[in-house]
């Protein structure tokens, strides 16, 4: 999988934004708020090969977590972002 290009991560005080940019892509139902565990791995993962074992690695040495907690928070993430279409296989 890979990040969908066009989009930036922005901050908004404690929050962060995906933001769609471009002439075309000016349309603010694109924005989409993103947890701070999210826009972390958004961050780690934005235009690299990744897959559903490097984002449930990269949970783990960031929050300390059970390798199980990690793969069905990443299987949730990943089903938004297939939703939101902001990553392409």
């Amino acid at each position: 999988m890979r990040t969908r290009k066009g989009y930036t991560l922005r901050s908004l005080g404690k929050e962060s934004i995906l933001v769609a940019e471009g002439l075309d892509a000016v349309d603010f139902s694109r924005m989409i708020s993103m947890n701070e565990s999210a826009a972390f791995l958004w961050k780690s993962v934005e235009s690299k090969d990744f897959d559903a074992e490097t984002l449930a690695h990269l949970l783990q040495e960031e929050y300390d977590i059970t390798p199980e907690v990690a793969q069905k928070d990443v299987a949730a993430l990943l089903d938004s972002w297939k939703e939101a279409n902001i990553i392409e296989d």
